[in-house]
């Protein structure tokens, strides 16, 4: 049972590292400067992410071909590098980050960015090889805060320091590339 619980915390946290979710943790520390309710919408949203791929991943995943669905995140990606370089209006009143603040913000962004993500498809194949089901998404889902927490607390004090404009380049940029890649992906897996 323990093993149900450690192995999937490891391989998560290793997957984990230099992901664009930990990307995605520090903008959303340094826009709201309130690392509780963004760790709360992390963990929310990867107990919901995670439950689902393990409960029915499979299934989605047999209804199209590795090549289409290669595909499907390659313009996935490229919608989301086109969006980061959209800046965000903080000021507006009706925005949704003023609206629902931003335990809300990071548990949708957060359940949308670990869709097709490597954790996820980890959380689905962790779960055919180990019969202790919630053993598995309780370990995945710590696996993604270890590797995440700490990117929150050090976002947040150093808010004030980082340069969003460059930060918000740096992320359509690797967006980007990971659109390139699913796109090559895509490509190389019609060609076998």
């Amino acid at each position: 049972m323990w093993e149900s619980l450690l192995v999937p915390t490891g391989i998560v946290t290793l997957a984990e590292i230099g992901d664009k979710t930990q990307l995605l943790a520090l903008i959303l520390a340094a826009r709201y400067r309130k690392p509780i309710p963004i760790i709360l919408g992390i963990l929310v949203a990867t107990v919901a992410n995670h439950f689902l791929a393990a409960a029915v991943g499979n299934q989605v995943a047999s209804l199209f071909s590795p090549t289409t669905l290669a595909w499907i995140l390659a313009a996935s990606f490229a919608a989301v590098a086109l969006w980061t370089l959209i800046p965000d209006k903080m000021d507006d009143e009706d925005s949704t980050s003023k609206k629902y603040g931003p335990f809300v913000a990071t548990l949708i962004a957060f359940f949308i960015a670990e869709m097709g993500d490597k954790t996820q498809v980890a959380t689905v194949m962790l779960a055919a090889q180990y019969s202790h089901f919630t053993m598995v998404v309780i370990g995945t889902t710590l696996g993604m805060m270890i590797a995440n927490v700490p990117v929150v607390l050090a976002g947040n004090f150093a808010a004030d320091k980082l340069p969003l404009d460059w930060i918000r380049r740096i992320a359509a940029l690797c967006f980007a590339l990971l659109a390139v890649y699913a796109a090559y992906q895509a490509y190389s897996g019609s060609l076998g």
